[in-house]
């Protein structure tokens, strides 16, 4: 037997901050009609690698990419779905798309969403909005049309650390340089001493590891394996 209840329709809350505390509520989107379906993508980044004397390249887990979450909502303004005919959509889609991609006064970015309908929660950023207009009053004037959102999730910061730890040093890392660092700031992150320096240049084979080049890639050993500095 089928259960029946209150319909429940997908609602978009606006935030200024991350946090999407009540003090950064900006705004809200109702849909006018629930979308038939939506789309999670997972990804997952591997990069490959090759040992020396090896014949066959591993692929190297490198970063889980942040979910992302798609649907179409409609907007239609013949009255046909709510018998509440207007003139045109285009005020509706204005306020929508400012919403969605437009910037936030106070922090000069775009807002950060939390996404509810039903069970279903997300939170993230919007990444991409598509309008396809599909209906026009004589004078081109659109009264109905679609548009796909999508976003990418976003955990808190601290969260994300918690779920990930992936700064355990008892874990192998490889690290991309990024313009200004340096090996000892790279071990001081990783093992929480800046001190292994030494050993790991020793393992990546850096001639000189107080130059190190941006976007080099190197390898951190579990701290087990790297010999504490005295």
């Amino acid at each position: 037997m089928a259960t029946t209840g209150k319909l429940e329709k997908v609602k978009i809350s606006a935030y200024s901050n991350p946090d999407l505390g009540d003090d950064s509520f900006v705004g809200e989107f109702t849909a006018m009609m629930n979308p038939e379906t939506y789309t999670l993508d997972y990804k997952v980044e591997y990069q490959d690698g090759q040992g020396q004397g090896t014949s066959a390249a591993q692929q190297r887990f490198t970063v889980k990419k942040p979910e992302e979450f798609s649907f179409e909502f409609l907007f239609d303004n013949t009255g046909i779905i709510d018998q509440n005919p207007r003139e045109n959509i285009a005020d509706d889609l204005k306020t929508f798309r400012d919403m969605l991609v437009g910037y936030e006064g106070d922090t000069h970015e775009p807002k950060h969403f939390k996404v509810v309908w039903g069970t279903t929660l997300f939170k993230g950023r919007c990444t991409a909005l598509t309008i396809n207009y599909k209906l026009f009053n004589p004078d081109g004037s659109p009264i109905r049309a679609t548009c796909k959102a999508t976003f990418k999730g976003s955990v808190e910061e601290e969260l994300r650390v918690a779920q990930e730890n992936n700064a355990s040093p008892d874990l192998t890392h490889y690290r991309r340089v990024q313009a200004g660092e340096t090996l000892p700031l790279l071990c001081y992150r990783i093992y929480g001493n800046s001190g292994y320096y030494l050993e790991v240049a020793r393992v990546n084979k850096l001639v000189n590891f107080r130059k190190l080049a941006d976007g080099q890639e190197l390898f951190f050993p579990p701290i087990e394996t790297v010999v504490k500095p005295t």
